[in-house]
């Protein structure tokens, strides 16, 4: 006799389970931990040890979000703790690093300018949050992430491999102050959502991925600080490209008009 399963009626009236995902708000609050160590280790004057901290936030950053959308665990509530897991590791780290490796000399005007890359930080997370649900996998405006680790990089860049020490040196704070104003701009850049790793990819892409990390691991100081000015650099040269391209395209489309009327 062959039994029939009836199907389990889901009670709209019924509240949904309480709880939370361990994995990826764990791997959130290693971010957060890693941004928190570098304040502290900024404020003692450890500051090879702030940028790595934020290098490493970096890495946890990008590792929450992989795995919450691989294993399907992706909340309201994860969403906002990574928002402010990455306003502590990538928008108050850096700019207390910044400011006390670079700024301080300055007075009041570096002072002013490491609250600044702070609040566009804040900003640009902001921003971002509310425009994130139409799925859009370009990013309108430099990333946190990506000024944090360009301030990390130079950090680590300038003292490890310059020996370099900054002495009211006018670049940082022009640097600090770029970073800001681009991560509130509406200069387009890329991100690894774009790429679908599930398609096949030509083999070259594995042999530059193997590359990479022979590059990395041989000289990470160097390899950190130019992959993120190229990332940076490549943001700011594609949207000169597309400007001109629009700026042309203009008269065509006005000559058009024109022969029309």
């Amino acid at each position: 006799m062959i039994r029939v399963r009836k199907k389990k009626i889901k009670d709209p009236d019924r509240k949904p389970a309480k709880g939370v995902y361990v994995l990826p708000n764990a791997l959130t609050l290693c971010g957060m931990f890693f941004g928190f160590y570098a304040i502290i280790s900024a404020i003692n004057g450890k500051f090879i040890h702030a940028a790595w901290a934020i290098i490493l936030a970096n890495i946890f950053d990008g590792l929450d979000g992989w795995v919450a959308r691989l294993t399907r665990t992706t909340t309201r509530f994860g969403v906002e703790l990574d928002s402010l897991s990455d306003l502590v590791a990538f928008g108050v780290a850096p700019s207390i690093l910044i400011y006390k490796w670079a700024l301080f000399d300055f007075g009041r005007v570096g002072f002013a300018i490491a609250f600044l890359f702070a609040a566009c930080g804040a900003l640009r997370l902001a921003r971002f949050n509310i425009q994130s649900g139409g799925g859009i996998k370009s990013f309108k405006g430099l990333p946190i992430p990506g000024a944090a680790t360009m301030i990390a990089a130079t950090v680590i860049f300038c003292q490890d491999i310059l020996n370099f020490t900054p002495q009211k040196n006018i670049f940082f704070p022009a640097l600090t102050f770029l970073l800001s104003f681009m991560m509130v701009s509406n200069l387009k850049f890329h991100g690894l959502k774009e790429v679908d790793f599930k398609e096949k990819k030509p083999f070259w892409i594995l042999l530059f991925f193997i590359l990479l990390i022979f590059f990395i691991v041989i000289h990470p100081q160097i390899a950190i600080f130019t992959l993120a000015s190229i990332y940076v650099l490549s943001g700011i040269i594609e949207n000169i490209i597309i400007l001109i391209k629009k700026r042309k395209q203009k008269p065509e489309v006005q000559d058009e008009k024109n022969k029309n009327i």
